[in-house]
This record gives C-alpha cells, sequence and structure tokens, in this order.
C-alpha cells in the first residue's frame, strides 16, 4: 500500500520549490528526483520510475524547481538549481538513505550535488553528454563527480548523447531518443534491477 501526500512548498535560497511526495508502505530508501529543462514532474520516464521505486520499497519525492513553480520555462542557472535541490534535500531528509536522480538537466542537478548532499546512489534519466551536434562541449565531468554507484538509462539515438559505462557507472541503452518514451518496459527493468544492488 502507497500513498501520495499533497504537494508542499519548500523554502530555498531561490524561491519556493515544491515536492510532491509517493510513500512507501514500509521505506528502505527516499528517491528525490528532479525535471528536466523544459519539462515537468509529469514526464514518462520519471513516473515510470516512481513507480518502480514504490515497488522496491522506496519512497519517492518529485522535485519541482523554484523557476518552475514560479511559472518560469527557462532553468535558472546551475548554481541555483544545485542550491535549491540541496536545500530541498535537507528539507525532505528523514533517517532513511537517500537516493539522487531525475531527468536530463534535473540528472545533472542530481549528480553535481550528490557527494556534497550525501546521497548512497544517482539515477541519471537521459543525462545530456553533451548538447546536440556539440560533442566538444562535454558534460561527462558532471557525470564523474559522485563517488557512489550510477545508473545511467539512455536512448540509443539520444541526440544528447549515449555515455559509456565505467567504474561506479552502469549504463543501460534502451531503444529511442531523449524522452525514453519508447521502451518504458526496459527503463522499468533497469530502475528495478539496480535499486536492490544500491540498497542492498
Amino acid at each position: 500500500m502507497t500513498a501520495t501526500v499533497a504537494p508542499v512548498e519548500v523554502a530555498t535560497p531561490h524561491g519556493p520549490a515544491r515536492v510532491t511526495r509517493h510513500e512507501a508502505a514500509d521505506p528502505r530508501a527516499l528517491l528525490l528526483l528532479g525535471h528536466g529543462a523544459g519539462g515537468g514532474i509529469t514526464a514518462p520516464d520519471l513516473q515510470a520510475a516512481t513507480r518502480v521505486a514504490l515497488d522496491a520499497g522506496v519512497s519517492v519525492g518529485l522535485v519541482e524547481q523554484p523557476y518552475r513553480v514560479a511559472g518560469r520555462r527557462a532553468p535558472a542557472p546551475a548554481a541555483q538549481l544545485d542550491a535549491a535541490w540541496l536545500a530541498v534535500v535537507e528539507a525532505q531528509r528523514g533517517e532513511l538513505p537517500v537516493l539522487f536522480g531525475g531527468r536530463s538537466s534535473g540528472a545533472r542537478v542530481a549528480c553535481r550535488t550528490a557527494t556534497e548532499g550525501g546521497a548512497v546512489g544517482v539515477l541519471c534519466l537521459a543525462f545530456p553528454e553533451h548538447p546536440p551536434g556539440r560533442p566538444e562541449k562535454s558534460r561527462l565531468p558532471e557525470l564523474e563527480e559522485p563517488i557512489v554507484p550510477i545508473l545511467v538509462v539512455q536512448g540509443a539515438n539520444d541526440p544528447f548523447g549515449v555515455p559509456e559505462p565505467v567504474g561506479n557507472r552502469a549504463v543501460v541503452v534502451l531503444r529511442g531518443d531523449h524522452s525514453l518514451k519508447s521502451d518504458m518496459p526496459g527503463l522499468r527493468a533497469a530502475v528495478a534491477a539496480w535499486l536492490p544492488l544500491v540498497l542492498g
């Protein structure tokens, strides 16, 4: 039995963020998930990951950044996103281990803040390795920051690139593109297999 809690606003240095919690019956961890730059928490891959986590006994907090709460489409600068995310982490953290994650821009935030925020694992849905057509503008250094286990779920035809598996980073490549809509069963299977490995 799971329960969805009404969204709550969380004060951050850059305005209120909003968190929608989905509580597992007897949770073993909390997974915080952030949205993409121009999207929201209703993205299909975020919703799929939420359902998988709940089935695995992991509560989920879907996090809306302050710029989205304020009704703006253009994302805030990285430093503001990271500061807001860490404020949400502190407000939501309890006694449970916390995993960070998100899709696209949200995955970048999760990676950049994982060490400071004390995450035990990072779930990256469609990590944008580089801007489309600009492989020289690599964002791999962000993906290499966490020292905890990382799962990257990526579309084979993603114009933002496909990172390689290395060290603590597992990469599952699905058919489809940056949206990950083409293979939801594959996405669910990847997340379902990874969570027990991280949480033991």
